[in-house]
């Protein structure tokens, strides 16, 4: 790795983990852990095989929607976005919740 190519990978890190507050870190994580989790079913896909397809479709469907449920929802609590998102955090969860909720509804109905 160059020099400037290290200086400026520590120099994102400190900002980020200078001006995010915990709560972002932590949908981070999970959003981190959601990508980790649809890249494992792909690998799995390709190299077993996806014999019965609606389920591998019904979790690959239910990880990417997760993944964009909760970048929708750290968009909605981050401070930064107040002025665009006049809504309080609390409320952007219960939101997600029902959403959520809705989404695995449909993917338990897609799997027969």
């Amino acid at each position: 790795m160059s020099a400037t190519l290290k200086q400026a990978v520590v120099s994102m890190w400190t900002e980020y983990d200078r001006s995010t507050s915990t709560k972002l870190k932590l949908v981070d994580c999970f959003l981190g852990y959601i990508m980790a989790t649809g890249i494992i079913q792909f690998i799995y896909q390709l190299i077993v095989g996806s014999f019965p397809f609606n389920s591998f479709l019904a979790g690959f469907i239910s990880t990417v929607a997760t993944f964009i449920l909760t970048v929708s929802l750290r968009i909605q609590i981050n401070p930064e976005n107040k002025k665009q998102f006049e809504v309080t955090p609390e409320r952007a969860f219960a939101d997600y919740v029902f959403a959520q909720v809705i989404l695995h509804l449909v993917v338990m109905n897609f799997i027969g």
